[in-house]
């Protein structure tokens, strides 16, 4: 499990601008040795793991406590994830700014699906869409 050169070199260029946080549910050992694997942890500004906390996403509570470490507001946060259910469910549910599903599959989402603000293919078209909803990202050409 690592992470691909292009997606390293685009956290380094969204981290001088902006603060990333990684969130993830499940068992913290589980999680914990996935983290350590992809080596990813120099890219980001904090780690949350679910099961080292009360509640797991979607539960609001769980964001809060991400914009808190982050030192942001709710309303100036925008949740990056892959599932529906739990990552963009849980960003509606904490009232941040945007949701950005990064829907890999080209699949679209149910109607009794929660529906992101945005949706992206892939994580590396994500500093072009974080700079049109108004975050401060700067691009290197």
């Amino acid at each position: 499990m690592t992470l691909e050169e292009d997606v390293k070199a685009m956290l380094t260029e969204l981290r001088k601008e902006v603060r990333l946080l990684l969130l993830t549910n499940g068992d913290r050992q589980t999680q914990r040795e996935k983290i350590e694997a992809c080596a990813c942890q120099s890219y980001f500004d904090a780690i949350v793991v679910g099961g080292e906390q009360k509640e797991e996403k979607p539960a609001p509570s769980i964001f809060y406590h991400c914009c808190d470490l982050l030192g942001v507001q709710p309303g100036d946060c925008v949740m990056v994830g892959d599932t529906l259910e739990t990552d963009i469910q849980g960003g509606l549910n904490a009232g941040l700014k945007a949701t950005v599903w990064i829907n890999k599959s080209g699949g679209v989402p149910l109607t009794s699906s929660p529906m992101p603000h945005y949706m992206v293919s892939s994580v590396l078209e994500l500093p072009a869409l974080l700079q049109s909803i108004d975050c401060k990202v700067s691009m290197s050409v």
